[in-house]
């Protein structure tokens, strides 16, 4: 398809690579670039060593951390599995007591399944109806045999934004680990782990225009703090993470992620102001619903049901504009979002929900294009809805 031929607005599911990095990977991929084996003992691998550990200290600069915390990963998903298998199994003598939410990601909420199968106790703490967590509800929560709770720190399907530096204050309080899913928050809003107290973070470089496929959990340099591997086989990243890495996506993720620290405030600003105006071009609409906060969240994402309109022709009708109807890994199960269900949205309201995903290359010309597309959908459906009360938009 021709770039030009849709609208792109689902940049919580994806972004497109910067093409600075697209470039700076293919530097590492062809007989006269950086493709050597880290691993191997010769000037080549030596080289190709040394971008791995460039990158690694570009990374570890976006989010405050020390290079020698940073384990490279797959993703997200993987980053999120390795922090709470690996935790879990390294603190068990501690206790078995897990905290998270139902508003996680599936990398997560199916981890701890996976944990309760296997003998832990999972405690799953329901959001408010804006989706943040209740401080005093999970403090009350926590107990001698706790050690560790995960919690996201913006939500990819309704762009709450938890307040982290307070949760992992209570965690440390109570020796309990915090892992925090940043796979939303990572390049777009500031964060500093040695600063805030987190113990295990998670993130990947396809949400801040890096390539797919590569990934790095944080892993806080403290005695107590430490995970068992998942995977082994040749003891690289100090054992924690082993398989042979892959120079050009590393390339790639420590270029996105030395743009994203310098156009983090650009980027937040121009996504705050397009949110705005999206928001203001549809609001007056009766029956609208927010999902998450109407302010304090993440900008880049604005989830929204509608009253009295079938979710599934929605989508269809909003074409050539790309949304979602849902997280990315949930698009095609044919199921309303159990993050929306766990706000307190029934079943319609949840089935009916877009999530607009603005980014650094979305223009007002694009949201002017959902706005129109968007307002034509909704009142050209409901025409052809059954009869039902529409109630006035709701913030």
């Amino acid at each position: 398809m021709n770039p030009n031929e849709f609208i792109y607005l689902d940049y919580a599911a994806t972004t497109p690579v910067e093409p600075a990095v697209a470039a700076a990977m293919a530097g590492a991929l062809g007989i006269d670039g950086n493709f050597g084996n880290p691993s191997s003992n010769h000037p080549l691998g030596r080289k190709s060593l040394q971008v791995v550990e460039h990158a690694r200290e570009q990374l570890a600069a976006l989010i405050g951390a020390s290079a020698r915390d940073i384990v490279w990963t797959s993703g997200a998903t993987e980053s999120d599995n390795m922090a709470i298998i690996g935790a879990a199994r390294f603190r068990s003598s501690k206790g078995m007591h897990l905290i998270s939410m139902p508003v996680e990601h599936k990398a997560v909420t199916d981890t701890f399944s996976a944990l309760a199968a296997q003998g832990y106790e999972v405690t799953w703490l329901s959001p408010k109806s804006d989706g943040l967590l209740d401080l005093g509800q999970f403090e009350l929560a926590l107990r001698e045999d706790t050690q560790l709770a995960s919690i996201m720190y913006v939500n990819n399907e309704t762009g709450a934004m938890q307040d982290i530096e307070a949760i992992g204050s209570i965690c440390r309080k109570h020796n309990v680990l915090l892992h925090v899913d940043a796979a939303q928050a990572v390049g777009k809003t500031s964060i500093d782990v040695h600063k805030m107290p987190i113990d295990l973070l998670s993130l990947t470089a396809h949400k801040f225009y890096g390539p797919k496929g590569i990934g790095a959990l944080y892993v806080a340099d403290r005695p107590d703090c430490k995970i068992e591997p998942l995977l082994f086989g040749g003891g690289h990243e100090r054992g924690m993470r082993p398989g042979t890495l892959p120079v050009h996506q590393i390339c790639g993720i420590g270029l996105a992620a030395e743009i994203a620290q310098q156009r983090m405030t650009e980027d937040w600003l121009h996504i705050s102001a397009l949110r705005r105006r999206l928001w203001s071009g549809i609001r007056e609409l009766p029956g609208l619903h927010i999902n998450g906060p109407a302010e304090g969240g993440f900008p880049g994402i604005l989830n929204v049901s509608a009253e009295g309109v079938d979710g599934e022709s929605l989508m269809l009708a909003l074409q050539p504009v790309c949304v979602a109807s849902g997280s990315a890994c949930n698009a095609r199960s044919g199921e309303s979002s159990y993050v929306l269900r766990a706000l307190g949205r029934d079943d319609h309201l949840a089935q009916s929900a877009i999530r607009f995903g603005i980014g650094r290359h979305s223009s007002e010309q694009d949201i002017d294009i959902a706005i129109e597309r968007y307002c034509t959908a909704i009142t050209t459906l409901r025409k052809f809805a059954p009869p039902a009360a529409v109630q006035e938009s709701s913030a």
